[in-house]
Parts: C-alpha cells; structure tokens; sequence
C-alpha cells in the first residue's frame, strides 16, 4: 500500500504559524487573512476552500472567541488565538472552541498571562503530532497489508481506520470541554 508517506506530505502537517513569524505590528483584517492564506493555503483539501475570511474572523469576535480588538486592528496576541481556533475549528463546534478559548482569554485579561509561551508550546506540541501521526498511520498501514484483498479494498479499510481514529480523537476532546464546564460550574475549595 505504502501511502502514508505521500499522504502525509500531501496533509502539511508541518503548517504553522510561529510565533517569531507574527509581526509585532498590529494587522487590518485583510493583512490577517493574506498571512493565514500564506501559511495554510497549501494544505486546503481544493481551491474552493478558505483559510478565513472577514465573516469567519467577525464571526470569532461577535462570539468572543478572542479578546476585543482595537482600531480595526489584530494585534499579534489576537493573531495567535486566531491561530489557536484555527486548529481546533476541524475538530470542534464554535461552541466547544468558545469555551476552550474562554480560559485563556480571562488570562489575557485579568492576569500577566504570557500567550507567546503558550502558543509556542502549541506550536511544538503540534509539530511533535505530525510525527506521532506519521507514526500510527504507518503503524495502520502495516496492519491493513496482512489483510489478504483487493488494494482497493485495503484503501477502503485505510480510509475507515482513519475515519475511525479521527472520531475518537474528536469525542476525547469534546469530552475534556466537557470536563471544562462541569469544572467552572463547581465550586472552588
């Protein structure tokens, strides 16, 4: 079968905005929208699909998804959560992203919270998950071969296994929103 090479180069996992590479000038929305377009555009499934567009980010401020912005203007704090929802839009409801932003937008605001820290260890995390997902698709791979059927057949199974991991991964994330909630409701001690 030997897909997963070319399917994971095909995916850009590698994709990302750094934090060093956000300006520490404040952006217009169109600035924003042309350097999420330079970094993520090449990994869009077909040309139809957009990074974000001006709806999408006004969208994110009307829900509070992020901090206010000023003077029409997204500071490099604003383009890093904007990166955050970014990557967890494939998975999540706005919802479920809302209350996930939610604790690190209080930060923001109420304490001397260093997001530039935080994004990088997002940033990391996300390019050790390349690996790791490189990793177990091959690992799948190597399973779906022992199987005696037809190749397309075997790229039937792939695509299911997949399908498959991805539903757990998202119903583990929901749950741990979940967690979210269930622990702001409850009283501190």
């Amino acid at each position: 079968m030997n897909k997963s090479d070319e399917l994971v180069n095909r995916l850009g996992l590698d994709a990302t905005i750094h934090a060093e590479e956000i300006p520490d000038i404040d952006l217009y929305m169109d600035q924003v929208i042309q350097l999420f377009d330079s970094k993520f555009g090449p990994t869009l499934r077909n040309d139809e699909e957009k990074v974000l567009t001006k709806t999408m980010i006004n969208n994110y401020a009307k829900g509070k998804l992020f901090i206010p912005i000023k003077n029409k203007k997204y500071s490099k704090q604003h383009l890093m959560l904007i990166s955050l929802i970014y990557q967890l839009k494939g998975a999540l409801s706005i919802n479920d992203i809302k209350t996930t932003m939610n604790p690190i937008n209080e930060k923001i605001i109420s304490e001397n919270f260093n997001l530039e820290d935080f994004y990088s260890y997002s940033v990391a995390l996300q390019q050790s998950n390349a690996q790791s997902f490189l990793a177990e698709m091959k690992a799948h791979e190597k399973e779906i071969d022992q199987f005696d059927i037809a190749e397309d057949l075997k790229h039937l199974l792939f695509i299911n296994s997949l399908a498959n991991m991805s539903n757990a991964y998202r119903k583990a994330a929901e749950l741990l929103v979940d967690d979210l909630i269930t622990n702001k409701k409850e009283p501190k001690k």
